[in-house]
């Protein structure tokens, strides 16, 4: 038989202008391409929240309404989709994502696992921003790890580098982590590791015994081989506007729904079959 393979769509991203990129803002905008993932064989996806006022949906918002307003909108579109709440937030307090996660109560949590440098060079060899480190030191870890515990939402460990995921290992070992771990190779970023199958094998020995893990891949076509080769190895995967704005042929799309279908397609050419809900269930261990 067939293994069965977790689609995750990520529907928005953090700083993506929606006037240039057709991202959903709104909680309605957001239980409308929430819905288009589940049609299309999504059964996890993965929240962001953005500043509601007018104008400036491009900005981040950790307001607990905003999160319980988009968590309930698509709970009453798609009422067994699973959903996975960003926690990512620069410097050491953590209260807005804790307030979000108290809020919304999703069955899973981005956790960053690691610090990184966050560094992008225009062509001409300029900063695309000013650099800066995203910053997440192990009390920081530990203080998001005993706020899941107490909610019972189970953290996905967001690995931007090689050093993070060894690290993750060693939380694990550690006892801060407990099967089956959770693991996300974020695969793509300008300073983190590169959006390259070649990766996944030695990546793939660091990671605990018996770990779960999926890859988020940031970029344009070559994302599809990466996913593809995840699928071969025994992995998960994810998709959505706030990894790509790229089909497999090139074509630029505004849709989650197209971009989660695209994604099935590879599941299945790689020998995989797409789980839905009651396998996503089973897999991750949720009754």
């Amino acid at each position: 038989m067939a293994r069965k393979v977790v689609l995750t769509c990520a529907l928005t991203g953090v700083l993506t202008d929606p006037e240039i990129h057709q991202v959903p803002v709104t909680p309605e905008q957001m239980a409308d391409h929430a819905e288009q993932a589940w049609n299309a064989g999504a059964t996890i996806v993965h929240l962001h929240f953005r500043d509601q006022s007018p104008g400036l949906g491009r900005f981040p918002s950790w307001e607990p309404e905003v999160a319980l307003a988009v968590s309930e909108a698509i709970r009453a579109r798609c009422p067994r989709l699973l959903q996975n709440f960003s926690t990512g937030v620069f410097g050491d307090d953590i209260a807005g994502p804790v307030a979000c996660l108290r809020a919304g109560r999703p069955e899973l949590a981005a956790l960053n696992a690691g610090s990184l440098n966050y560094l992008k060079l225009r062509s001409g060899g300029d900063w695309a921003w000013p650099p800066m480190v995203f910053d997440n030191p192990v009390d920081k870890i530990e203080r998001f790890l005993a706020v899941m515990k107490e909610l019972n939402v189970v953290p996905e460990c967001e690995c931007f580098d090689t050093g993070i995921v060894r690290s993750v290992a060693m939380f694990h070992q550690r006892g801060m982590l407990h099967d089956p771990v959770h693991l996300s190779l974020v695969m793509g970023v300008a300073s983190g590791m590169p959006c390259d199958p070649r990766w996944l094998p030695l990546l793939a020995d660091e990671m605990p015994p018996g770990a779960l893990w999926q890859v988020i891949a940031i970029g344009r076509q070559e994302v599809w081989g990466l996913h593809r080769r995840a699928v071969e190895l025994g992995g998960h995967v994810r998709t959505g506007l706030e990894d790509t704005f790229y089909l497999p042929d090139g074509a630029k799309t505004g849709s989650n729904g197209a971009l989660v279908e695209a994604l099935a397609g590879v599941v299945r050419d790689a020998g995989g079959e797409v789980a839905n809900i009651d396998d996503t269930r089973a897999i991750l261990g949720f009754s």
